[in-house]
């Protein structure tokens, strides 16, 4: 049987010279290794008492959106600036070479409400401490952060020490 790690394509050098790019296309376009992924991500959290699963544009809405389904809960857009209709909030955050904003609907859930942050990566850390500034910003309380793919070596669980963090597989040093 395939593991996770065995769907996931490295394209070396993309989108520069020296980066390892882990590309989820080819676990997505896997029937198998997509249900494997949302399984096992769901596995992960199955002890987490939350609410909402919010997750970030886009590669956070192809596993968040299918954990809800699964697991019966409301699934929370976490969208680009500009990009939602309705009265937002944003976050601003760094990116390697810049910055962007990130936002959320205002009635997005309760306040109080336990909210499962989910995307596929968490590399610098930077998006994943934007989501949780973002809910906190709406009177969420983080429940834990569940992502498919940890680069370790890139320190993101640093970033949001104090915050439960779920990776399904790790890429370190290679």
């Amino acid at each position: 049987m395939k593991e996770i790690k065995d769907y996931i394509r490295t394209i070396p050098d993309f989108p520069q010279k020296g980066v390892q790019f882990r590309d989820i296309t080819t676990l997505i376009q896997d029937a198998d290794g997509l249900k494997l992924a949302v399984d096992t991500m769901c596995d992960m959290v199955k002890d987490l008492d939350y609410d909402v699963i919010a997750g970030a544009e886009s590669r956070g809405f192809v596993f968040g959106a299918p954990m809800a389904y699964k697991e019966h809960k409301p699934f929370v857009l976490i969208r680009k600036k500009g990009k939602l209709p309705g009265e937002t909030v944003s976050q601003a955050y760094d990116l390697e070479y810049g910055s962007t904003e990130i936002e959320m609907h205002t009635g997005s859930f309760e306040k109080g409400a336990r909210v499962l942050l989910v995307d596929d990566l968490i590399a610098t850390g930077g998006t994943t401490e934007a989501m949780i500034r973002l809910v906190e910003k709406l009177g969420g309380v983080i429940a834990g952060v569940c992502v498919l793919i940890e680069l370790p070596d890139l320190k993101g669980r640093e970033k949001i020490a104090g915050y439960r963090l779920d990776s399904a597989v790790s890429f370190e040093g290679d």
